[in-house]
């Protein structure tokens, strides 16, 4: 696999992660009990008060990493390969394949 290959599918691996990792850890200023008047103008009560963006960067590097080589592992070894995903050949009858 070229390395270019591999960096893009690295890089898919880190956007689907830091998606998902994004709701994880965040509390509303609502949870915290943080009076109305200390929130910024506009702010909803439901805006995060905890956001950190370094740490949600960090998980998701290392995430992304061990996906991205479990990934290129299987690729490379053939563990699970796309005729063990057809769902098709236990639908047919038996003597039909």
């Amino acid at each position: 696999m070229q390395w270019t290959s591999v960096l893009a599918i690295y890089v898919l691996f880190w956007a689907l992660t830091a998606f998902v990792l994004l709701p994880f850890g965040i509390r509303a200023a609502s949870d915290r009990g943080v009076d109305p008047e200390d929130r910024i103008p506009g702010q909803a009560d439901s805006a995060p008060v905890n956001f950190r963006p370094g740490r949600l960067i960090l998980r998701a590097t290392i995430i992304a990493a061990i996906l991205c080589a479990l990934y290129i592992a299987n690729y490379e070894a053939g563990w699970i390969t796309a005729s063990d995903l057809d769902m098709t050949q236990y639908l047919l009858p038996e003597g039909k394949h």
